[in-house]
């Protein structure tokens, strides 16, 4: 019998928070419920804000809650090789593209758009979308660029993938965090644009890098915050591009500041250290997040 499988997956480029405790202590706790594993994963691809500090932090904290996990721990930064065979995969398949306009000139091309009366499009966290200027490049051109050292990103080309893919995309999503019930919902990868899928430096991005290595752990399960909840869509086309087993997810509820608003990193009195500085105890943390 195969056990179910979870994982906390927090970044290294800040201390963790309640927000962080309430996922990583909810993964557990479904974990044990299930009978299942939890894993932990370092999602550090962002080699220029994440630091072994920040890690040691992360270890340091979650140990101080009482967490456990199986070993090992898996370092995104030490799988860029798998990273870069997937991406290969995608460019031979002629479902990337080079894209090359800077911040600046996405921002020139929309207001140019916008002032001749056209409303652009956005992302579900209301960001323009990528124009399509680049996907009309001849070969020739984009190849011209490449050697000459211009900047560029590797772009999804969600139309073409959809038309690889050729029917309905849903992931199962289960309506509590007891696994009792799940419900079929749509994946609208298109709604996100040609979105990031590697950079020029470094071989992946969050949605490339996360769905392989959910395939790889044999991640069954995957609970994370709602603020995820539309990104799913953009992975839930990988894994079909790629041809990766699809987990079953649950998106809990977040835990907002006083102000309304999502935990940052940048709270410091919401962090796990603070806490603990304060005299909190991980009892103290749980009832501070409902658990």
């Amino acid at each position: 019998m195969t056990l179910l499988t979870f994982r906390f997956a927090p970044s290294p480029n800040g201390e963790l928070h309640l927000g962080h405790a309430y996922s990583a202590l909810l993964n557990q706790k479904m974990a044990k419920a299930a009978g299942g594993r939890l894993l932990l994963r370092i999602e550090d691809i962002d080699t220029t804000r994440c630091t072994p500090e920040f890690e040691a932090g992360i270890f340091r904290d979650l140990k101080w809650l009482g967490l456990g996990w199986e070993e090992p721990v898996r370092r995104q930064s030490e799988h860029f090789a798998e990273y870069q065979a997937m991406l290969e995969r995608l460019i031979e398949e002629e479902l990337v593209y080079p894209a090359f306009m800077s911040r600046s000139e996405i921002r020139a091309f929309i207001a140019d758009s916008e002032k001749r009366g056209r409303d652009w499009p956005r992302d579900p966290d209301g960001v323009p979308l990528y124009p399509a200027a680049d996907k009309a490049l001849p070969a020739s051109e984009r190849k011209r660029r490449i050697v000459e050292g211009a900047p560029f990103a590797w772009r999804l080309d969600v139309d073409a993938a959809m038309a690889r893919v050729g029917r309905d995309l849903t992931w199962a999503e289960y309506t509590d965090e007891t696994l009792s019930g799940t419900r079929h919902v749509e994946a609208r990868p298109q709604d996100w644009g040609d979105v990031i899928v590697a950079r020029r430096e470094i071989p992946t991005s969050y949605h490339l890098a996360v769905t392989l290595d959910d395939a790889l752990q044999g991640v069954s399960h995957v609970v994370r915050g709602q603020d995820l909840y539309s990104a799913t869509s953009v992975q839930r086309l990988l894994q079909q591009l790629l041809g990766l087993p699809q987990p079953a997810y649950f998106h809990h509820r977040l835990i907002l500041g006083p102000d309304g608003r999502k935990l940052s990193k940048s709270l410091g009195d919401t962090g796990l250290a603070a806490q603990c500085k304060a005299g909190a105890s991980p009892d103290d943390v749980r009832r501070l997040v409902g658990l």
